[in-house]
């Protein structure tokens, strides 16, 4: 039984319908039960880090985030659902990971980007990272 889902955000198209697919998950939770559903968010330093400004940007993203989770919050709500909403900060894919693993994630949904095959290839994907190493199910919503 799924109990624990974690929703990897960045504000995209794709990552409001993994949301949207989390909610209509968690209305399957058997009568008494709930599934904890937790919005993530991750704040990628740019290349090279100036310190000096890292925290500002990181600052600016998360503030960013936090903005949109409210959206995200109001819906849930208006479905009977609470959420937890969280940025953190380092590379997607393995910020998603670490954080399932430390708070024992059942499932992850995330949206799928689309890339050309040659930049898929050279660059790799958050989407296809995760789902290679993510230590529970992961949902690709396309």
């Amino acid at each position: 039984m799924i109990k624990k889902i974690l929703v990897a955000f960045d504000g995209s198209e794709k990552s409001y319908q993994a949301f949207d697919h989390a909610l209509n998950l968690s209305r399957f939770s058997p009568p008494g039960s709930h599934v904890e559903i937790t919005v993530l968010a991750v704040a990628q330093p740019p290349e090279p880090i100036d310190i000096v400004e890292m925290d500002a940007v990181i600052e600016t993203i998360t503030k960013h985030y936090e903005e949109l989770f409210n959206g995200l919050v109001e819906k849930a709500g208006k479905e009977g659902v609470p959420i937890k909403t969280e940025v953190v900060v380092g590379h997607p894919a393995d910020q998603i990971i670490r954080y399932a693993q430390e708070n024992g994630a059942d499932m992850i949904v995330m949206g799928h980007r689309g890339r050309s095959k040659i930049a898929g290839w050279l660059l790799g994907s958050v989407s296809k990272r995760v789902s290679s190493y993510s230590p529970c199910t992961v949902t690709i919503v396309k």
